[in-house]
């Protein structure tokens, strides 16, 4: 029903700017919580940022103050703009759709970020 795919990943130094950003197919993306979630290999998926079907935004402690998820439903995107980054950022960054009391759960395929030192 909804497919989602990342883009704007790439080689960014510490203390760096990177943008991300998520296309999402379907009609009724406004009824979906937006949310990034970023993964190292061998590691859990970590929730990022939140933005909500209401509205509401919430993020990780490690990314407040740094991170900024937006979404604009119109264009039916959702972006990370990631601000002073950091090594321990790293990882590959995937855009989630979650809707209907969680009974919908959907990934795109990923975009890795690197930040090097």
């Amino acid at each position: 029903q909804v497919q989602l795919v990342e883009s704007g990943g790439g080689l960014v130094q510490s203390g760096g700017s990177l943008g991300l950003s998520c296309a999402a197919s379907g009609s009724l993306f406004s009824l979906y919580d937006m949310s990034w979630y970023r993964q190292v290999p061998g590691k859990q998926r970590d929730w990022v940022a939140r933005f909500t079907r209401a509205g509401s935004i919430n993020y990780v402690d490690s990314v407040k103050g740094r991170f900024t998820i937006s979404r604009d439903n119109a264009k039916k995107m959702v972006y990370l703009q990631m601000n002073g980054l950091k090594p321990e950022d790293t990882a590959v960054y995937y855009c989630n759709a979650r809707g209907f009391q969680s009974a919908y759960d959907y990934w795109g395929q990923g975009t890795q970020v690197t930040v090097s030192s």
